[in-house]
């Protein structure tokens, strides 16, 4: 996804003519036999159209979520969880790909899906009627053993969540749109679409704190040279 300008992505003027492009990230786990998703990408509408606006960029989808997953000889059919930061387009687009997972997703978000009336970046065409959604009040343990945690991050929606996942080789956070590239990290900078800026700030502070105290990665799911931080596709983290 191009921005054109990045201060679409910053409150503070802090990056005014300024433009990048930027990743749009979704994360496979394995828990024992059990699949889980953590984000679906760019809605299939994007799917070979070329340059598409989504939000405040221009997407580009080239492969799908299925077919990248059959790649890794993974079935989408037995993709049993798929965990969502939050409900914008380029966060759930790819969500009915998979009827028969359980959607996650924070209890406040599933409110905004599930009102009247428009929303930023919210396309209620991708969230079927037919799936199975458990809102997520404040954190959720997926799995009840503490791998695997969904952190309630509120601000940039009001349910939005970044997951803990503790790997062998050592914990990672994926904080979804908490911030979306790193020139962000060290200023504090908050989006200009946002739902509360102060709940932004809190949560921002939440998940430094975090990944101090347990010496956690902070990945950005939308900033490219996170990418480096774990093995790219189709290889993995253990």
């Amino acid at each position: 996804m191009t921005i054109p300008d990045l201060d679409f992505l910053s409150d503070s003027f802090a990056f005014s003519g300024q433009s990048k492009t930027v990743t749009v990230s979704c994360y496979l786990i394995r828990h024992g036999d059990t699949f889980m998703l953590w984000d679906t990408g760019l809605p299939l509408s994007r799917l070979g159209a070329g340059q598409r606006s989504v939000g405040g960029g221009l997407a580009r989808l080239e492969r799908s979520l299925p077919d990248q997953l059959r790649e890794i000889g993974v079935a989408p059919a037995s993709i049993k969880i798929v965990g969502l930061s939050h409900y914008h387009a380029d966060h759930a687009g790819q969500l009915a790909s998979f009827p028969g997972a359980t959607a996650l997703l924070g209890a406040q978000d599933m409110a905004v899906v599930k009102g009247e009336g428009t929303a930023f970046n919210l396309d209620s065409s991708q969230f079927p009627a037919a799936t199975k959604f458990d809102p997520v009040q404040g954190d959720r343990d997926v799995f009840g053993d503490g791998t695997v945690v969904m952190l309630a991050t509120p601000g940039h929606t009001p349910g939005h969540h970044s997951l803990l996942v503790r790997l062998a080789s050592g914990p990672v956070l994926l904080t979804g749109d908490l911030w979306h590239f790193a020139g962000q990290r060290p200023i504090r900078g908050v989006p200009k679409i946002n739902t509360s800026r102060a709940e932004t700030l809190a949560s921002i502070d939440r998940i430094e704190q975090v990944a101090a105290n347990l010496h956690a990665k902070i990945v950005l799911g939308h900033e490219p040279a996170d990418i480096l931080l774990l093995p790219a596709f189709p290889k993995s983290a253990e």
